[in-house]
């Protein structure tokens, strides 16, 4: 078995400027902020970020927006982030919004080789603007377009050596459909134990999609 596991620095060096970046998580509960510290050090810029949120300021990929590393956002929402919102209004950012369930199917097609999904949601509002619409039986769906990544970091409560990963709780939200929509997942651990030490019945991610494993911040919410 393939050792993955890696340094924070040594893995998002690999995170170069105008890169896309999915970034688990739903504000911070699940997010990599150890790996998301390092990436805000590293000051790589011009980056479209894929996440549930924008986070605060002070915490997770909200950093990152207030470093000024973010081109774009494709996210649910900004409001518990008003850096964004101010970016946002003085087109400064690019900020795409697009519904929570919308967003995760979005990623799940991309790591599933699809070439979309259809859905009601939005449909009448603004969010079908500039999306084409289809008609099956007498119900309308706006096709909404797979999403995929340059790089995931995601945050996993538990993994081995060769990155067989275990969430915990709500902290699993994002993580698990980030982790097959990218081309180089890098996965920071809370626990990190010897292959063979987790019943592979309790893997909850396999080992194959995941490249780099971290060690970070472990318990750094009440969730993870």
């Amino acid at each position: 078995m393939l050792n993955k596991v890696s340094t924070i620095e040594e893995a998002v060096a690999r995170i170069q400027d105008g890169m896309t970046v999915m970034v688990g998580g739903f504000l911070a509960v699940g997010t990599p902020l150890a790996l998301v510290d390092a990436l805000v050090e590293t000051g790589a810029k011009d980056l479209t970020l894929v996440a549930n949120d924008t986070a605060t300021p002070e915490r997770g990929v909200g950093k990152l927006v207030v470093n000024r590393q973010v081109k774009k956002a494709i996210v649910s929402h900004i409001g518990t982030n008003p850096e964004t919102g101010r970016q946002m209004m003085a087109a400064e950012i690019d900020v795409e919004l697009t519904p929570q369930g919308t967003l995760a199917e979005r990623i799940r097609a991309g790591g599933s080789g699809l070439g979309g999904i259809l859905t009601p949601t939005g449909v009448g509002t603004v969010v079908e603007q500039g999306k084409q619409k289809i008609t099956v039986g007498e119900q309308e769906y706006l096709l909404e377009l797979p999403l995929r990544a340059d790089v995931a970091l995601i945050y996993a409560h538990k993994a081995d050596k060769a990155g067989n990963l275990v969430f915990r709780r709500a902290a699993r939200n994002f993580n698990p459909v980030m982790a097959l929509a990218a081309d180089t997942v890098i996965a920071e651990v809370g626990q990190l134990v010897e292959v063979g030490e987790i019943d592979p019945d309790e893997v909850m991610v396999p080992g194959i999609v995941v490249d780099y494993i971290v060690t970070g911040e472990g318990g750094n919410s009440v969730c993870q």
